[in-house]
């Protein structure tokens, strides 16, 4: 019976190898033989792949390759991550596409369960990770990439916005708090994300336009609180830019009506 780990890549005529940076998994050196070349690697569409605490997370791997013979279809994926992460999935999972007599694609899918009980790291797995590769023609040419791209994992973020009193009389004042915080892999839980910097932002009622107030560092707690002078009936809401470990997130609004 085949098992995988939380984290596994599926794929047909490829052999990809996901590593993280600065982590230790024993790998084959770049290296090849023949006239085979790996033409596109993309992760996840070019995006992080951002992982909660609960779903499944899948993210979509596309190599494509050419040889003079043909790319083969009868190889194995392998899917190291910061160690001890590691899957193994078999060329029945893959997928390949030909393009031309010469040229396939082949694509699979890496796959993240942060509740699975072995094969992830916890928080040390936020990091930019590289794609290995290894493909094989049918005239037995092959070559190998440790990092023939890379993309990053993220811990998955929320933010809140609390404005109040509501209602409240012009030129009064406004506190709004609110929460930044982010998927906590060792605990599967949400924790406060502390002392980042986060922009207040608001919109007047008769307005589309979201403009900047100012920028607020959360606590140690992740918790944000500024007080501003009530104008005029308006939008408040707190954003986010992100870090490399965590995307960027925007509150929902909240809505203070001024009279």
């Amino acid at each position: 019976m085949r098992t995988t780990t939380r984290l596994g890549l599926l794929g047909t005529s490829v052999a990809l190898v996901a590593t993280a940076i600065g982590a230790t998994a024993a790998q084959a050196e770049d290296g090849g033989e023949g006239n085979i070349t790996i033409d596109k690697v993309v992760v996840n569409g070019g995006k992080p792949v951002v992982v909660g605490t609960t779903k499944v997370v899948s993210a979509k791997v596309s190599v494509t390759a050419s040889d003079d013979s043909g790319i083969a279809e009868t190889t194995y994926i392998s899917a190291f991550g910061p160690k001890p992460n590691f899957a193994q999935v078999w060329d029945d999972e893959i997928t390949c596409v030909k393009a031309s007599a010469t040229t396939s694609t082949c694509t699979g899918t890496l796959t993240f369960d942060p509740q699975a009980s072995t094969g992830f790291v916890g928080n040390s797995a936020a990091a930019t990770w590289n794609l290995g590769t290894l493909v094989s023609a049918n005239d037995y040419d092959y070559i190998h990439r440790d990092a023939a791209t890379t993309f990053k994992v993220q811990r998955y973020s929320r933010l809140t916005t609390n404005a109040a009193p509501e209602p409240v009389k012009k030129g009064k004042t406004i506190t709004v708090t609110g929460l930044l915080s982010r998927a906590n892999w060792d605990t599967n839980k949400y924790m406060g994300y502390t002392q980042q910097k986060v922009t207040l932002q608001y919109r007047k009622k008769t307005s589309s336009t979201y403009t900047d107030v100012k920028t607020v560092t959360s606590s140690s707690t992740g918790s944000l609180k500024t007080t501003v002078t009530a104008s005029a009936d308006g939008y408040f809401r707190y954003k986010f830019a992100g870090t490399s470990t965590t995307p960027a997130v925007t509150s929902t609004s909240d809505f203070v009506d001024v009279q």
